[in-house]
């Protein structure tokens, strides 16, 4: 894209419907072939970085996990010219270690997700995107960074459990993501991360710690009170990390994500029907010629 208009994107989670700091402010209304996000997309400027920010579950909170429109919401920053996405969200903790209002960085994702489009090659053409790594590892160490010179407390790496939602999860899951080594367990970085690697969009999140799940024996259940309580303290925390790490953003990507499409495409381009490669043109149009 000749002129983005934005290279960083903020999808906010729970507690974060708004960015700081934003310069030159303007609200898109987008539509796409996979339907709306599920806002508008606030675009603006933090310093000279061109920013634009998504609240993923809609001002108000209106849209729960399940709901997200994820395709929409990354085809939408894909085609406004973001390359990189910091995801904020909400988690509980699976490990004593991980207490609440401590921030993590995770670096590995477990899929416990069935009822969500999670790729936007569903017909047409085949693609097997690698996902060994699913989060951009120079992204991340920024945000590891820039929360520790914060002076917060944030645990680099880590393994991230998606469920479906809404319903928080049974005792008997808790134990079961304990014993298979999960850090955290949240709703909502699955799929996007499958979908920005598919985009070749670097994608990170900076997980805020809002609770123990339900497994700690003697610490109260998780509750959406509880939840909002921690988020909220936790919101002025992001928010400070978002504004000290966005403008180190910049500069060429030397990340396996900018390539993620390279050798993952299996169907021959003179087979992909012309109405879907225009469809896809902004997440897959310079491998499709």
């Amino acid at each position: 894209m000749a002129n983005p208009r934005a290279t960083i994107g903020v999808i906010g989670g729970s507690g974060l419907y708004q960015m700081d700091g934003l310069s030159n402010v303007e609200r898109v209304e987008l539509d796409t072939p996979f339907g709306k996000p599920s806002d508008a997309i606030v675009l603006g400027s933090l310093g000279n970085v061109p920013v634009a920010f998504l609240p993923r579950h809609g001002q108000g909170h209106r849209i729960n996990p399940t709901s997200i429109p994820a395709r929409a919401n990354i085809y939408a920053l894909k085609s406004l010219g973001v390359e990189r996405i910091i995801s904020v969200s909400a988690v509980g903790s699976l490990k004593e270690e991980f207490a609440p209002l401590d921030l993590v960085v995770p670096s590995q994702l477990i899929d416990r997700t069935r009822l969500r489009d999670s790729t936007f090659f569903d017909q047409g053409m085949v693609v097997h995107i690698g996902f060994a790594e699913p989060f951009c590892a120079a992204t991340s160490h920024l945000l590891y960074q820039g929360a520790q010179e914060l002076g917060a407390t944030v645990h680099p790496g880590g393994t991230l459990v998606v469920m479906e939602g809404p319903a928080f999860s049974t005792k008997a899951e808790s134990f079961m993501y304990r014993s298979w080594g999960a850090d955290i367990i949240g709703m909502t970085a699955l799929p996007e991360a499958k979908l920005a690697r598919e985009a070749e969009m670097c994608y990170a999140t900076l997980a805020c710690v809002t609770d123990y799940d339900c497994w700690h024996q003697s610490v109260e259940a998780v509750t959406v009170e509880m939840v909002v309580r921690n988020l909220q303290k936790n919101v002025a925390t992001s928010k400070g990390v978002l504004r000290r790490v966005i403008p180190r953003l910049t500069g060429q990507r030397a990340c396996p994500c900018a390539t993620a499409l390279k050798d993952a495409i299996i169907t021959p381009g003179h087979l992909v029907p012309p109405e879907l490669k225009k469809k896809l043109a902004p997440i897959a149009g310079r491998y499709l010629q």
